[in-house]
């Protein structure tokens, strides 16, 4: 069990995304499924004493992150420029997308008062969005949803685990558009299977 506790933690490691159960299944295929599963509850229970690492489900898997009271000493490492600070339109806007989408650009402009094409196009390139498919109206507009990109910067498993509306509006420091809501029921997206490196 210390052995396979041993590679569970290197995979979940090097892993360059957040590796799901399937995936560690797929690679560990001599090893029974609840095995995996508690060695991975053994690393999870290593990684609960204070230190510098821990392990978070994010985007459907698992990943080993630096604690985010350490982030300030990460970005002096990486010299992390402002420049790639999100603004608050984009903000505001991808706040919008993560509770209505799959949403159309003209359905945000509605909802946020403002055009919003430029932020998209900067949301599409920074991978926290993309174009998951056509509305069957007239002129077919693109469909825009999050992307497992989103879940990852955000600490999210899934888009079911984003806060409440209000919580958002404060933990973001300006009011969010009227209109907004409660998280839409969630289907599952195109993007969702297909993004999936670990399938």
């Amino acid at each position: 069990m210390s052995e396979l506790k041993a590679i569970v933690e290197a995979l979940i490691f090097a892993s360059p995304e957040p590796i799901t159960l399937k995936a560690l299944g797929k690679l560990l295929d001599q090893e029974p499924k609840e095995d995996i599963e508690a060695a991975i509850a053994a690393v999870k229970a290593d990684y609960e004493r204070p230190g510098g690492l821990q392990i978070v489900e994010v985007a459907g898997g698992y990943q080993i992150v630096t604690r985010p009271e350490l982030h300030e000493w990460v970005r002096r490492l990486f010299h992390e420029r402002t420049t790639q600070k999100l603004s608050v339109a984009a903000l505001e806007t991808l706040a919008v997308i993560a509770y209505r989408q799959p949403v159309t650009a003209p359905e945000i402009t509605d909802i946020r008062g403002v055009n919003t094409a430029g932020v998209l196009n900067t949301l599409v390139d920074r991978k926290l969005i993309k174009i998951v498919g056509r509305k069957a109206v007239v002129g077919r507009p693109f469909m825009y949803g999050t992307t497992h990109e989103f879940l990852e910067r955000f600490g999210l498993y899934d888009v079911t685990d984003l806060p409440k509306v209000e919580d958002m509006s404060e933990l973001l420091g300006f009011d969010l558009p009227a209109g907004m809501g409660e998280p839409e029921p969630q289907t599952a997206l195109p993007f969702e299977e297909k993004d999936d490196p670990s399938e």
